[in-house]
C-alpha cells in the first residue's frame, strides 16, 4: 500500500500530567517539565446532565478530547465521519456485569447492558452532536491506535471528507487489572482531512517494517508502554515540537504504521 497524504486540523488529548492540548503541548515539547500526575477526566458538557451521570470514564474522556480537537479544527462535528477505538472498552462496566452474572439472581442493570457495547462512546458522541455521519468502532489490543489511524486515513483518501479519529483507554479494576494492568486513563483525538486542505500539520501514513518509536523521556515512555492509547505519545510529541519528523506506531502483529509529519509552514 502506498502512503496516504492527510491534513491534520485539530488535536485533543487527556492523560497523566496532560490536561488538554493547550496545557499538554508545552510539556511534551519540554518533557523535563512533565510530571506523572493522575489523569483528570473532564466533564463532557456536551452531554445532558443525566447522560453525564451515566457515562463511564472512557466515554467522558473520548468526548472531551473529541470536543477539543473539533474546536481547534473549527469544523461542525455533525458533518464528521468518526473512527472510535479502545483496547479496553468500558472496564468498570465489564467488571460490574461479570459480578452481577456471578450472583444467584444474575440481574443485569439495563443501563449497564446498554453501555456495555464497544461503540458506546461513538453513540454518545453522535447523539450529542446530532450527527448522521458514518461511524466505525474498533479494537486491536495494543495496536488499536495504529488500526484506528489507518482506518481514518483510508476513509479520508477514499471518501475525500474529514474524519474524527478518537481513542480512549481506562484501567480495569481488580481482578481483571492483574491480567490487563493499564495504569491510568489516556485519550486522544485527531481531526483528519484529505490533502490538500487547510491544516496545522501535513501527514503521510503508510505501512513500514521499521521499529516502533519510543518516547525520549523515561517517564513518558513508561506511560506509552503501559496504556495502549498512549502509544500516540511520540506522535503528539512531534506535533508539539512543531518541526516535523517521523514516528512509527504498532498497527498489527507483523507490521507497523509510519507517520511522516510536516508543519503547515513547511
Amino acid at each position: 500500500m502506498s502512503t496516504i497524504a492527510l491534513a491534520l486540523q485539530g488535536v485533543g488529548v487527556v492523560g497523566p500530567g496532560l490536561a488538554g492540548w493547550a496545557q499538554g503541548a508545552p510539556l511534551l515539547r519540554h518533557a523535563e517539565r512533565w510530571s506523572n500526575e493522575p489523569t483528570h477526566v473532564p466533564v463532557p458538557m456536551r452531554l445532558p446532565a443525566i447522560e453525564r451521570r451515566r457515562a463511564a470514564d472512557v466515554v467522558k474522556a473520548a468526548l472531551a478530547v473529541a470536543d477539543e480537537a473539533v474546536t481547534m479544527a473549527g469544523v461542525d462535528p455533525a458533518v464528521l465521519a468518526t473512527v472510535f477505538a479502545s483496547s479496553t472498552g468500558d472496564p468498570l462496566n465489564c467488571h460490574l456485569l461479570c459480578a452481577a452474572l456471578a450472583t444467584p439472581e444474575r440481574l443485569v442493570s439495563p443501563t449497564r447492558f446498554t453501555n456495555s457495547v464497544h461503540n458506546a462512546p461513538a453513540g454518545y458522541w453522535h447523539i450529542a452532536t446530532r450527527s448522521m455521519a458514518a461511524s466505525t468502532s474498533l479494537a486491536a489490543y495494543d495496536a488499536s491506535l495504529g488500526a484506528a489511524l489507518l482506518e481514518a486515513a483510508v476513509q479520508c483518501a477514499q471518501e475525500r471528507r474529514p474524519v474524527l479519529c478518537v481513542m480512549a483507554d481506562t484501567p480495569y479494576p481488580p481482578p481483571l487489572h492483574a491480567l490487563r494492568p493499564l495504569t491510568d486513563t489516556f485519550a486522544l483525538a485527531l481531526v483528519l482531512a484529505p490533502d490538500p486542505c487547510a491544516a496545522r500539520w501535513r501527514l503521510r501514513v503508510g505501512p513500514t517494517d521499521d521499529a516502533v518509536t519510543p518516547c525520549a523521556h523515561a517517564g513518558l515512555e513508561q506511560v506509552r508502554r503501559t496504556i495502549a492509547a498512549a502509544r500516540a505519545l511520540p506522535l503528539l510529541a512531534r506535533l508539539a515540537a512543531g518541526d516535523g519528523g517521523r514516528v512509527v506506531v504498532e498497527a498489527a502483529d507483523d507490521w507497523r504504521l509510519g507517520i511522516e509529519i510536516a508543519p503547515e509552514a513547511a
